[in-house]
């Protein structure tokens, strides 16, 4: 089911850059260059590069964390990630982010793979949808980073837009407490640097949109490519320019040029085979290992292992009833009308078997519109990396059997007496007053342009989904 490497789709002609459409090839041309002047690589990355660190991506069904946001009984899962809700509510957001909050995650192999790039002179930019900072965590200096959805690392009044100190933060987040502006004269309510719908991009990534158009080499990791604008950069970097890309599918325009190279699976095994090929493996793993330690590597490697078990359990019940549902239709072809005979106007009527079931569905999201630079479209990474936040792993797309081995539940999202609260207030029969003085919030109505995939997809809320020209293309 996709896993391994895909060295072109479409082959349109030969490549122009690389020797040939292989990973080697990537590899061998990232290796050409010299010390004094290195191939440099723009990575764009989503919530599938945090998955097997344990943050839950958002669109899983079932698992994901849009599935247990239903329970609170919200407007909709994605309001706890709405601007406006936030003013009016903003209990149901620190619950999740108390699940969320940077501290209870390591970084995996593949947030290990860009500190070695960095390390080697060959990384140029980070673009993450992810608002986690595992990448900060992982060794990637911080100018090298992008976080084009913002991310938890520094927080703000949304009125005044006063900072708030990181340490009382942290407090309020352990605990799933709202906290308030401490300017007695404004006492707004304080959230996180993270992009919610309805809020324009940070300009950090507006600033820094030139870089892949200059890149030697482009990489792409867990993303869908789903949100704009993020999902554009991947086609402002010139044809002949390779482009490689890592991912539980084939996403964006990636595929159809002269060099772009495929490898599908999971984030973490591509980053493996790719640090083969470079001849970097060993220093990949030292590099992880002494970030993370052995135990916290090990259970990821163990949790990957079972991941993919369920995932080949689940592929091969699947095949099992398409070939049940094929024996079927041939037998039936045989051997003439079945046990319920001809209709009336002499056709044959057969009863649908029990067992089949579609081989698969085609859940692609479906894109919205509206004004450039507003994180109001259909992603997430955390994916939100929060104007990420509607995306997902690799967040994907396309809603296939291996996007259920993307998902971790979350667990917990504050205490019996809050969900009570969260419930209530979202609760459309409930009386606004009683809702104000149950939860005992302070709303206020003002905008806030927030800098900002997981969510973390690893940390993959809404990006703007309108057309660009370069998303045509894609």
């Amino acid at each position: 089911m996709g896993q391994g490497e895909s060295a072109f789709l479409d082959d349109p002609e030969t490549p122009l850059t690389l020797t040939e459409k292989t990973l080697p090839a990537v590899a061998a041309y990232v290796k050409s260059g010299s010390n004094h002047n290195p191939k440099q690589i723009v990575v764009l990355a989503g919530a599938g590069i945090s998955t097997s660190a344990g943050i839950p991506d958002f669109r899983s069904p079932g698992t994901g964390i849009y599935s247990h946001l239903a329970r609170l009984n919200l407007p909709d899962a994605e309001a706890v990630f709405d601007i406006d809700f936030f003013r009016e509510n903003p209990l149901p957001f620190y619950c999740l982010a108390r699940e969320l909050y940077p501290g209870k995650f390591f970084p995996t192999v593949s947030h290990a793979f860009l500190a070695l790039l960095a390390k080697k002179g060959v990384l140029l930019k980070v673009f993450t949808q992810n608002i986690d900072c595992l990448e900060r965590r992982a060794g990637v200096p911080p100018e090298k980073i992008v976080e084009a959805h913002g991310s938890f690392a520094t927080q703000r009044c949304i009125d005044c837009k006063k900072e708030f100190p990181d340490r009382e933060m942290k407090l309020h987040v352990a605990d799933a407490t709202v906290p308030y502006c401490k300017d007695p004269h404004c006492r707004g309510i304080v959230k996180p640097d993270i992009v919610f719908f309805g809020e324009a991009m940070p300009t950090l990534f507006r600033d820094n949109c030139q870089y892949p158009a200059t890149a030697d080499v482009i990489l792409v990791m867990g993303t869908s490519l789903s949100v704009a604008p993020f999902s554009a950069t991947p086609d402002m970097a010139p044809g002949g320019t390779p482009r490689l890309l890592i991912n539980k599918e084939r996403v964006g325009s990636l595929g159809h040029r002269t060099d772009d190279v495929l490898v599908l699976g999971t984030c973490d095994d591509g980053v493996r085979k790719f640090a083969d090929e470079l001849g970097w493996r060993d220093e990949l793993e030292a590099l992880w290992r002494g970030v993370v330690g052995d135990e916290e590597a090990e259970r990821q490697l163990v949790s990957a292992a079972k991941q993919k078990k369920k995932l080949e359990d689940e592929v091969n019940l699947l095949t099992e009833r398409v070939e049940s549902a094929l024996k079927l239709d041939d037998q039936s072809g045989q051997d003439g009308p079945g046990q319920d005979g001809p209709s009336e106007h002499g056709h044959i009527q057969n009863s649908p078997s029990q067992d089949a079931e579609p081989a698969c569905r085609d859940g692609r999201s479906q894109e919205g519109s509206s004004e450039e630079d507003k994180v109001t479209g259909d992603g997430f990474e955390m994916g939100p990396s929060v104007a990420a936040a509607k995306e997902e792993d690799a967040a994907s797309p396309k809603q296939s059997d291996a996007s259920v081995s993307n998902a971790i539940a979350v667990t917990g999202h504050g205490s019996d007496e809050q969900m009570k609260s969260i419930e209530s207030s979202a609760n459309p029969a409930a009386d606004k007053a009683d809702v104000s003085k149950t939860l005992s919030l302070d709303a206020h109505k003002e905008t806030h342009d927030a800098p900002q995939d997981t969510v973390t997809e690893s940390m993959e809320p809404r990006a703007v989904q309108q057309k660009t020209p370069q998303e045509e293309a894609v």
